[in-house]
């Protein structure tokens, strides 16, 4: 199955300003890409590199006056869902992988430490394993509703519980803090998401957020703002949270005229 994906961000600047995107897909994803352009207008010198997550990011100098950055790929991804393994068992922190311990910690906008009494109440009980984790993907879902606007880059997941409110990253913020909260390990994750075999949802397409979980020897894919197993996922980049993984971080003024996103399956 093949998937095209892409963005286009529109700027009109009263100054240069430097910035690093991080729109590109990871090279360890479970997809594999065909081809893929970079074509910002007016032509623009730029440099890739990795970050400390293995996050594939690209620095550019954005001119005064108006400039388009674009980014266009064709993925052959895998037809079948995100993989499931309901016996998956939590593994105690003692015996977790080094470059999984990380994912237990509190981080800026995953307050687990703060949230652990919540946690605890709602899903202690429960019992361990990939079972209690969909618990909290179904928590979530269930009480945080979905509103553009409603939140900002930098809200808190203690703020979202309050709200009640947030859009795909507050959702993905949430569940993670719960999750690390019970020594279980998580991390954030974003990319293009598809609209394969599902309906199309009304809003204009966006960059989707979801978390990975550890459980037995690997990572997982839980999705807890769309809460089902879905198809085509396209990841760009892995962090703590939304604040290692910002899909555009400007060193100055940089205000977005516009911006699109698309992830379509080709048909035929």
């Amino acid at each position: 199955m093949q998937v095209t994906v892409g963005c286009r961000f529109e700027h009109d600047l009263d100054a240069p300003v430097h910035a690093v995107i991080q729109v590109e897909p990871r090279f360890d994803g479970p997809f594999r890409l065909k081809w893929e352009r970079w074509s910002p207008e007016p032509d623009l010198a730029s440099t890739r590199y990795l970050d400390g997550f293995g996050n594939l990011c690209r620095r550019a100098d954005l001119p005064a006056g108006p400039s388009v950055l674009r980014y266009e790929a064709l993925a052959h991804v895998s037809p079948e869902p995100d993989p499931v393994w309901p016996a998956a068992p939590e593994v105690a922190p003692a015996h977790l992988p080094d470059n999984a311990l990380a994912f237990t910690l509190p981080s800026r906008l995953c307050p687990s430490d703060e949230l652990a009494p919540v946690a605890y109440d709602l899903f202690g009980s429960l019992a361990p394993g990939w079972s209690r984790v969909q618990s909290i993907c179904d928590w979530v879902h269930t009480e945080v509703g979905f509103g553009y606007g409603s939140s900002t880059p930098v809200t808190t997941a203690a703020e979202v519980l309050e709200a009640r409110k947030g859009v795909c990253r507050d959702f993905a913020h949430l569940a993670i803090t719960f999750c690390r909260a019970l020594n279980i390990p998580a991390r954030y994750a974003f990319g293009y998401l598809p609209d394969i075999g599902v309906e199309p949802l009304e809003d204009p397409m966006d960059f989707c957020a979801w978390m990975e979980v550890f459980l037995g020897d690997a990572w997982w894919t839980f999705d807890p703002r769309n809460n089902q197993r879905r198809i085509g996922r396209v990841l760009i980049g892995r962090g703590r949270d939304a604040l290692d993984v910002a899909m555009l971080t400007t060193f100055g003024a940089a205000p977005l005229q516009s911006m699109e996103v698309w992830a379509d399956e080709v048909r035929g």
